[in-house]
């Protein structure tokens, strides 16, 4: 006798929202610019590797906690579950970072821009990566803005292309002089289903990808509408990190000595950048 499986049927989308260019670009500036701090408990999930470098690297999943503040300031403490102890604990200001390693008793400086792709993925790894997937930055009034439809099975939605004249993204540069080009600086993805924001795509210059990010599972934090999944992907550095938020509270004010990363004694300092002295067996977070 054939065996027969009962197969449930697919729900039904619900209707696709919409909204005009300026609406999308409205909500998106308010949402970005209602939040100002956050102090999160998260679990941290760490992906090194790629198809293309024929390694992937499935790091454990780890608790943690962020502290950030606009416009630069981020800390980022990683533990082992249930016992608590700190794995990594790394802060930037935005000019320069800290990264310490209790296991290896390592404590890395350098700038906080500092883009210099490893063999081994996790050493790119950046809290100013990090800072900038959960912090938005407003599109400035006057920016070029394209609108597009978009359909990623089973998904639709609307997606704003900021573009910006061609030459370094470091420069706020919005007007394009007579003879140079435009190059996309992000793309902002909304999905249709509820006009909440899925994805963001920013773009170095001559339109390398510079970072994905994807944020899933929107709830509210006290006033704040945040999401609680943040999966950044970082093409370049070769690296995703998936940040699962279980509290949040936003908005509230963080002293500056929370930021504060000193060197722990008898630790080793490594400074990381263009010239540095770095001894191999000290390479390794």
């Amino acid at each position: 006798m054939r065996e027969i499986t009962a197969v449930k049927p697919a729900q039904t989308p619900g209707p696709l929202q919409t909204a005009a260019k300026p609406e999308l670009i409205e909500q998106y500036n308010k949402l970005a610019n209602s939040i100002t701090s956050i102090n999160a408990s998260v679990t941290i999930q760490l992906t090194a590797g790629s198809s293309y470098s024929g390694v992937i690297q499935q790091y454990h999943e780890v608790n943690g906690f962020v502290l950030a503040r606009k416009p630069s300031d981020i800390r980022v403490i990683g533990q082992v579950p249930i016992v608590g102890k700190n794995i990594f604990d790394m802060q930037s200001d935005g000019k320069v970072f800290h990264i310490f390693i209790p296991s290896k008793s390592q404590f890395l400086v350098g700038p906080a821009d500092l883009e210099k792709p490893s063999s081994k993925p996790i050493e790119n790894l950046r809290p100013q990566h990090l800072s900038d997937a959960i912090f938005w930055e407003p599109i400035p009034k006057g920016d070029p803005v394209l609108l597009e439809e978009a359909t990623v099975l089973p998904s639709s939605f609307y997606v704003l292309t900021v573009i910006r004249a061609a030459g370094p993204a470091s420069e706020a540069r919005t007007n394009a002089r007579p003879g140079e080009d435009w190059e996309i600086a992000r793309k902002i993805w909304f999905d249709r289903a509820d006009l909440s924001v899925a994805r963001i795509d920013t773009f170095d210059s001559g339109g390398k990808p510079a970072a994905v990010v994807r944020y899933s599972n929107w709830d509210m934090f006290g006033d704040l509408r945040y999401p609680r999944q943040i999966l950044l992907d970082r093409p370049q550095n070769d690296y995703q990190l998936h940040l699962a938020i279980t509290k949040l509270t936003a908005n509230e004010i963080i002293t500056p000595d929370r930021f504060e990363l000193a060197q722990p004694s008898g630790s080793t300092l490594v400074e990381v950048g263009e010239g540095a002295e770095r001894p191999r067996e000290e390479q390794e977070p």
